[in-house]
């Protein structure tokens, strides 16, 4: 590492306010020295990384990295802050910022030298060093560890490949290298880290054993700093832990023999594990990388806790469930019932956005009596307008069919994983069958989940384990759901939707106006976030058997979800003194998003500002809801903003109603902004948006993946 920081490249008292200042403030000193060559675009790579995940850790450290081809070589720049950053940490600000480039073509030594720096950070007596260095040269000396003073036992060399396993039973009884020392940094590849028995053994002759895969978007530091934890957290706990860190410098994969030797499974990643069905048929406990980072002991104790009950994950195939932390210790069954929900909502979307506006476009062009006309399978005129209107209409038609079954087969996806798929799908498709509707899907992905949880939870003999996920787990669960769903609940359900329907159909007057401003509260609170998708869902449900009271909810649902970037967007033009600089260039693209009905393009106001934001938000959203219920607008499209006014009922009025919600909310936030601001305005913003412990140059791209109903 001797190359990679210098004294140049540290600074004891960085008076950055907030993450990205205090990257501009490190990066500026690579280009100074040569080692970056476009700033603006290397910090683009940065902010990119960031947006990802947060790269916060407990204990107080920042640790901002990317691979970037504006490297041209790799470099660590170190900052210690007083007041500290905020980097997104659960436990507060960070006060010792890392910024790791790497150039897009480093080699694997280069990035394995990186990594050391990762694992050293899980050295309390380092941070500490660093934190009472008292001048830029020995920070410098101190990481790349020519300070360090070795007072335990000479550490082993990095072992080269052999044939088979090496035994390392002193990995349980000898302490770790001393700080700063190379070799704890290194990445210890894992088979030679586990001893393998020649003969089997009782568990209680030997020491429970764990195999351990992490990886992170990047591969440079939450990698490898997971795996440090998780072997520390083992040798804490008398447990044999080996890693297999998938990092970007490629991984040494474990020996078959250790994988089949070990107890439990960990896997602390944020990107697909790689080869996963290598770990197939044993307890396994799956999180993201910062769970491994931040609770490497809970996570021990939860997966011996699962070898003991013989509770069995699936885990073949190269997959990730789109629920990474659903079943996370801790987490009350409110928190996991709204991930499942997520869960199928999420996948849902992309059928309802691209049937529904098809289902629209196919009015737009051939009128509303276009669903009458017959299959363009058997007739289909290539020059007439209402064939190409019928076509579109039908394509639509049809993936909107899908609606209800992959939200109940991903609800169950979300609970159980892949096993879930096959009666989540059947019993959707039932729903559908029995006119249950909407809330049919609900029911059913959530029993088909719980049905395949509870056959899991079975010890089953190991010869029947490797049949279980494709075999007797489809044919039970989807068995169970079909019964539940034909003969106890659905029925019941069915009813319920029916009345639904129905009150739907006569909303009037107050009613109409009181749903109306419920809707738009809830679109509105966390933009885009569950309630948001909830009112949606609620919305889009209705569409599936439209009449006058659904196309009402969608009109409404969607007029509010514009509201919050159209505001943000109206007060940054008006009052721009009051926002910063990232949040005025983010007002410029919040009126592309709020016309496009994307409630995400609020969020870096919101994250900067929540307490003013969130509810002048709402209280826009309410009104509006409330006058598009009020002037009895409808719509048949679930999602496309202003560019499907053709297809709203009363569409000046619709207008109307948005222009007044995005009024309010904009005058109510430049409000209450203004309210606060003391000193000279422009000072005020920027410092505003750290005082309430939020940076405010908040970012919308991690939070706008579903370009759909936000």
């Amino acid at each position: 590492m001797s190359d990679m920081i210098t004294a140049d490249l540290v600074d004891l008292d960085l008076a950055a306010e907030t993450k990205e200042a205090a990257a501009r403030s490190l990066a500026e000193r690579m280009v100074t020295l040569g080692r970056v060559t476009d700033l603006d675009g290397f910090l683009a790579d940065v902010a990119a990384r960031e947006a990802q995940m947060p790269t916060g850790l407990d204990g107080g450290i920042g640790i901002p990295h990317c691979r970037s081809a504006h490297v041209s070589e790799p470099t660590l720049a170190f900052g210690r802050s007083a007041r500290g950053i905020d980097f997104g940490a659960p436990d507060g600000p960070a006060d010792l910022i890392f910024l790791i480039a790497a150039p897009a073509g480093a080699d694997d030594a280069h990035l394995t030298i990186l990594s050391a720096l990762a694992r050293r950070l899980m050295n309390e007596d380092f941070t500490t060093a660093l934190r009472t260095a008292t001048d830029a040269t020995a920070a410098a000396s101190l990481i790349r560890g020519e300070d360090a003073t070795r007072t335990e036992p000479e550490p082993r060399p990095e072992p080269q490949p052999e044939p088979g396993p090496e035994p390392r039973p002193e990995s349980q009884s000898e302490p770790g290298p001393a700080p700063g020392s190379e070799s704890q940094s290194e990445p210890q590849p894992g088979p030679a880290a586990l001893p393998v028995a020649e003969e089997p053994q009782k568990p209680a002759d030997r020491a429970f054993r764990i195999v351990a895969v992490t990886s992170c978007p990047t591969g440079i530091a939450h990698t490898y700093m997971a795996a440090e934890a998780l072997e520390q957290a083992g040798q804490q706990a008398g447990v044999e832990v080996v890693v297999e860190p998938q990092g970007s410098a490629g991984f040494n994969r474990l020996d078959p023999a250790v994988i089949a030797a070990a107890d439990a499974v960990i896997f602390a990643h944020d990107v697909p594990v790689r080869e996963k069905d290598r770990f197939a048929g044993k307890p396994t406990v799956d999180v993201g990388v910062k769970a491994g980072i931040n609770r490497p002991a809970e996570l021990i104790a939860e997966v011996r806790g699962k070898a003991e009950r013989g509770e069995i994950t699936g885990t073949a195939g190269d997959h990730a469930s789109p629920v990474d932390n659903a079943g996370e210790p801790g987490e009350g069954y409110g928190t996991k019932l709204r991930k499942w929900l997520m869960s199928g909502v999420s996948y849902m979307v992309p059928f309802v956005a691209a049937g529904g506006l098809l289902i629209a476009l196919g009015f737009a062009i051939g009128g509303y009596t276009i669903n009458k006309a017959p299959s363009v399978a058997e007739h289909f005129i290539w020059t007439d307008h209402t064939s190409w209107a019928a076509l579109l209409f039908q394509i639509g038609g049809l993936a909107f069919s899908f609606l209800v079954p992959v939200l109940a087969g991903y609800i169950a996806y979300g609970m159980a994983d892949r096993p879930g798929l096959v009666p989540g799908f059947v019993g959707g498709s039932i729903a559908l069958t029995i006119n249950a509707g909407f809330l049919g899907g609900l029911a059913a992905g959530l029993i088909a989940g719980g049905t395949v949880m509870a056959i899991q939870k079975l010890r089953v003999p190991a010869p029947l384990r490797g049949i279980m996920p494709v075999v007797v787990i489809p044919l039970i669960s989807s068995a169970i759901v079909g019964f539940l769903m034909f003969l106890v609940v659905g029925k019941p359900i069915a009813s319920l939707q029916k009345a639904l329907t129905d009150w739907l159909s006569g909303l009037s007057g107050a009613n109409a106006i009181i749903l109306g401003v419920i809707l738009g509260l809830m679109m509105c609170f966390d933009l885009g976030g569950p309630l948001n998708k909830v009112a949606y869902a609620f919305a889009v449900g209705g569409l599936a058997n439209p009449n006058e009271g659904s196309l009402k909810v969608m009109a409404a649902v969607m007029a509010a979800g514009m509201v919050p970037p159209l505001a943000m967007a109206l007060a940054t033009t008006v009052r721009g003194r009051l926002f910063t600089r990232t949040e005025r260039e983010n007002g410029k693209a919040a009126w592309v998003l709020g016309a496009s009905f994307i409630t995400e393009g609020a969020i870096p106001f919101a994250a900067g500002d929540p307490l003013r934001v969130i509810p002048s938000a709402m209280a826009g959203g309410a009104v509006t809801g409330a006058l598009s219920m009020l002037f009895e607008c409808t719509l048949r499209a679930p999602h496309g903003g202003i560019f499907v006014i053709p297809l709203i009922g009363n569409p000046f009025l619709y207008l109307i109603a948005i222009a007044a919600g995005t009024a309010v909310s904009a005058g109510l936030v430049i409000l209450l902004k203004g309210a606060r601001k003391t000193g000279r305005p422009d000072q005020a913003a920027e410092a505003g948006s750290t005082r309430d412990g939020v940076s405010g140059d908040g970012e919308a791209g991690a939070d706008a993946k579903i370009p759909a109903a936000a």
